[in-house]
Order: structure tokens, then C-alpha cells, then sequence
């Protein structure tokens, strides 16, 4: 969830989808930021109000700048009004004392890499009188409606905002007057200094575990030395990745080929092991700087195959046959793929369309069952049930790892994973609607949405 902007100061993030009855948050910073909306405003209707407008998508683009955020949002009616939420920026001396304090914890820098807010750098900066995370009072409304306290579209903006807060806390520390860019270089430049002063025998590195006796060099924790790895120097420029596979040899002569050789076949699959390699080296350098579709890394790599496979075990041949078929060959050889692992047409139909959306785990989840023990379903229960509102979640039935919506054409099935995967009925049989999620309700979201998509333009392809 990237966002653009006008520099360092300013990130404009494109509207985000409805959140279909999905909970906003899932981080304890995105909790707080909500309990900040909800100890702060006066009229807890104007805070169901906007939850109903951002859970319907009516939030337009967020911009994020120091102090404010700002968004046009709508209403039922198309009436636009624009947002905006004021939140205090910290002061140059109150910057420099979060500054220290990050830097005085490798774990600090490690864990704001990583897109996480670590909360013991929140309770050093409490201790030193920096609030990093809102309070009541601090999230400040201003809106074209001319409310005076939080009304529904700021309060939607809020919500919005959670869900911006819960990928990535620099959106927070953006609003408190640093972008990111700044931010690690400044931590940068603290953690060179200090380096250079443990080198002149200044300092002593922070936690290291020095010998008795002072001999022998000083030790230095995984964590730290994780957290400056971002001060090495950047590597050199990869090699130039090829626009594309080569031509596999023909194999068309006037020789006779040997007894079951059959050309035209292999040709297709010298084809396929060039494309392979090309995807695997597009992978390996990172050329696109976007990570393939599982389906393609499945293609890509001989230990991709999906995370219900242990790493490096090869696909079976009933597993290859679909993977060959995905990529639409001749007719003549989807037949005898089809027909080489067992399957009817219908039966690779429904398979590749598994395969396109996730490999050999979602070839899995279509045609193996399975029952979850006893704290695997306690877990998917739990977050079944924090998925949607009480009043808004739906009735499921469930045999195995499969939980059919009640009223409605639609399945959720549970990889062994733990990732959700929406399918949709698709005449006597049950067909894959899209990727997998982590979400439940966002996986269900999407198998209702393709049954209405097939509900108005015919039924879906793909096994009848």
C-alpha cells in the first residue's frame, strides 16, 4: 500500500476498496488510533455513520502531510464534502528526542524497517514526554459540512486512515512532521556517528558483549547488526534481463524421430523450459521490481510450489500436467494433458483456473480434502468471527475445512496454510473465484462479487 506524492513531506494514497464487513485495524497502533477518534468524539452515531461510509467506499484519495489529513468523502447521495483531520506535529527539539531514542535501539530501527511500530520505543518516548501515538483531543476535525465536532465524513476519514496507520506506521510519523525518507536518513546519519565513535574508542557499542578482561574483539547482537544493514552501500546494478525466452530448436527434420518421440511435444516442452527460465531469472533480479503471480512463481521456480508442499519437493505429474495447461497450449495437447493425469476437460478446466490464481497450493485446496484439527478450527473460528460485525455477518455451514454461505452461491475453503479461498457454484460443481486471502471476509467478498458478476453475465467458465 503505496503511496505518491510531492516529495518526502506528502504521500497521497489511492482510495482503498470497500472493507466489506471486514474489522479496520489488526495492529495494536491501528487500535489506538481508533480508540483517539473514539474517546475524542462527542456523538458515537457520527462515528457508526462514518464507519458505514468508509466500510462502503466512499473515501476518495488520502493525503497525508505533517499535521493533517485530508480526503473528499461522500454520501449516500454523491454529495461531496471535503475532510480534513488535524493531529500536532512535534516540535525540531521534540523530533531530535524520538531521534535519540530510535537510534539508542537496534530493535527500534529494525522493527520500523519492518513496518512495524515498536511499542517499547512508544513507552520510551511517553517516558520522555512524547506522546507518538494520538490521545483524546488530539485528532482535530474540519469539514465542508461545517460540523463542529467529528461527523461522519471525518470520522470515515479516520477509519480510512486506520487501515493506512495498520501497514505502515510512517504514515503516522508523517503526520507527526517526518517522512520516511528523512526520517532514515537522519537515523542513519545518528547510527554512523556513533559507529565512528565506537571506533575512536568514544563510545561502547550499545549491548555488546565484551570478554572479561577487555581482550579480544567486542561482540555485536543479530539484532543490531540486522537493524544498520540498511547503512551498508547499495550493491551493484544487476545484469540486463533478456525482453524475453528464447525459441526452442525445431525439430521438424527429415530423420525419422526414435519410437515414442514425438517432436511437435517436445518442442512445446523445450518451449516451456525456456519460459521457465526466463520467469526464474526475472524473479532472481528482481528486473520488474514487482513480485510474479503465484501462479507464474509456481511456473518459476522447481521449489515454488505452492506452501502446502515442503521447500524443494518437486511437482508431481499429475501436478506439471496442470501447470503445462495453464499457459492455454493447442487443444490437441490440453487433451492429452488432461487426459495423462486422470482428469476430464471439465475436470483441467476447473483445475487451471485453480492454478492461475495460486499454483499448486490453490490446486490443492481445490481437489484434496481435508480436516482441520481441533486448534486449527478454534483459530479459523475466532477469526470467522472477527471478520464481520455481529450484525452483519453472515450464516456459514461448515463440512471440513469448507464453510458454505447460507442463501448464496458462495464457499470459503481454508488452505493448510491458513489462507482463505473464495469459490463460487458454478452449475453441479464448485469453481475458484479469485485468490487466496488472509481475510475471511475479504475472500467471501469476492466469491459473492463474482456470483453476481455471473448472476448478469452468464455463468462462470471452467467445469459447469
Amino acid at each position: 500500500m503505496s503511496g505518491y506524492g510531492h516529495g518526502d513531506d506528502e504521500r497521497t494514497f489511492a482510495a482503498l476498496p470497500p472493507a466489506r464487513g471486514a474489522a479496520f485495524t489488526r495492529t495494536w497502533w491501528g487500535r489506538a488510533w481508533l480508540k483517539a477518534l473514539e474517546d475524542t468524539a462527542l456523538d458515537g452515531q457520527q462515528l457508526k455513520a462514518g464507519r458505514r461510509h468508509a466500510r462502503a467506499g466512499a473515501v476518495g484519495a488520502v493525503s497525508v502531510r505533517p499535521g493533517r489529513i485530508t480526503a473528499v468523502v461522500k454520501d449516500r447521495d454523491g454529495t461531496a464534502h471535503r475532510s480534513d483531520v488535524l493531529v500536532r506535529e512535534f516540535s525540531e527539539e521534540e523530533w531530535e528526542r524520538l531521534l535519540d531514542l530510535a537510534a539508542d535501539s537496534a530493535g527500534h530501527i529494525a522493527a520500523l524497517l519492518d513496518r512495524e511500530m515498536p511499542p517499547h520505543l512508544v513507552e520510551d518516548a511517553a517516558a520522555a514526554g512524547l506522546d507518538l501515538l494520538p490521545g483524546i483531543g488530539d485528532l482535530d476535525p474540519e469539514c465542508g459540512c461545517e460540523a463542529w465536532d467529528h461527523c461522519p465524513h471525518t470520522a470515515a476519514l479516520c477509519y480510512q486512515v486506520a487501515r493506512l496507520i495498520d501497514e505502515d506506521p510512517f504514515v503516522l510519523l508523517l503526520m507527526r512532521g517526518r517522512g520516511e525518507r528523512t526520517l532514515l536518513d537522519q537515523l542513519q546519519s545518528r547510527s554512523a556517528s556513533r559507529a565512528a565513535r565506537v571506533d575512536r574508542g568514544v563510545d561502547g557499542p550499545s549491548g555488546a558483549d565484551v570478554p572479561e578482561g577487555g581482550g579480544g574483539m567486542p561482540g555485536v547482537s543479530a539484532e543490531e547488526a540486522y537493524a544498520e544493514g540498511f547503512l551498508l552501500p547499495p550493491l551493484t546494478a544487476p545484469p540486463a534481463v533478456p525482453d524475453g525466452p528464447g525459441h526452442s530448436p525445431s525439430l521438424d527434420t527429415e530423420t525419422e524421430p526414435a519410437t515414442g518421440i514425438d517432436p511437435v511435444a517436445l518442442e512445446f516442452l523445450a518451449s516451456d523450459a525456456a519460459a521457465r527460465a526466463h520467469r526464474m531469472l526475472v524473479l532472481a533480479l528482481g528486473a520488474s521490481g514487482e513480485r510474479l503471480p503465484a501462479s507464474q512463481e509456481s511456473q518459476g521456480s522447481p521449489e515454488s510450489h505452492g506452501s502446502h508442499t515442503s521447500p524443494g519437493s518437486p511437482l508431481t505429474v499429475a501436478q506439471d500436467a496442470v501447470r503445462l495447461a495453464a499457459d492455454s497450449p493447442a487443444p490437441w495437447i490440453a487433451a492429452r494433458l488432461a487426459s495423462g493425469s486422470g482428469r476430464t476437460r471439465a475436470e483441467m478446466d476447473l483445475a487451471t483456473r485453480a492454478w492461475r490464481f495460486g499454483g499448486a497450493a490453490a490446486l490443492a485446496v481445490l481437489e484434496e480434502e481435508w480436516a482441520p484439527d481441533a486448534e486449527a478450527l478454534v483459530r479459523a473460528s475466532a477469526r470467522l468471527l472477527e471478520a464481520w460485525e455481529d450484525d452483519e455477518r453472515p450464516a456459514l455451514r461448515r463440512a471440513g475445512a469448507r464453510w458454505t454461505a447460507m442463501g448464496a452461491e458462495a464457499q470459503l475453503r481454508l488452505g493448510k496454510d491458513g489462507r482463505w479461498w473464495p469459490y463460487l457454484k458454478s452449475g453441479a460443481r464448485w469453481s475458484p473465484a479469485g485468490p487466496a486471502d488472509r481475510d475471511p471476509a475479504t475472500a467471501l467478498a469476492t466469491a459473492l462479487a463474482a456470483g453476481v458478476g455471473s448472476a448478469e453475465g452468464g455463468s462462470t467458465g471452467g467445469g459447469g
